[in-house]
């Protein structure tokens, strides 16, 4: 048993590196959750922040939609950097454009997100 436990301590540190590959979505963006290293086939990308969550809560009418700012790692065969990626403005990643498309849950004035509760809709347009 005792000799089970640094193979299992290893196994779980490899295993909370590991890369996903996301859900995919009918639009070709991919969920991708807070702390997730994702995928998006080309970039690795992992959201490490919400910097800001300024949509228009679902009970009330808004004259601007608002939007969404993340911070996030990409990773790529040239090096990491960490970047702001904005659900108004596409962020240009190598030969190819980082997108983020959606954000849920829908804000409501009747509860507060968790952060565990974000998952955002990425989508990664050109070629490496």
């Amino acid at each position: 048993m005792i000799r089970r436990l640094p193979l299992l301590a290893l196994t779980a540190a490899l295993a909370s590196a590991c890369v996903t590959l996301p859900k995919v979505n009918e639009d070709g963006s991919s969920e991708v959750r807070l702390g997730q290293k994702a995928n998006l086939g080309g970039p690795v990308v992992t959201v490490m922040k919400v910097l800001e969550d300024s949509r228009c809560p679902m009970e009330a009418r808004c004259a601007w939609a608002g939007r969404v700012r993340l911070r996030v790692r990409i990773q790529l065969g040239s090096g990491t950097r960490l970047s702001e990626l904005a659900s108004d403005q596409p962020l240009p990643v190598a030969d190819g454009t980082l997108e983020l498309l959606g954000t849920m849950p829908p804000r409501s004035t009747q509860r507060t997100i968790a952060p565990g509760d974000y998952r955002f809709a990425l989508k990664f347009s050109g070629g490496l």
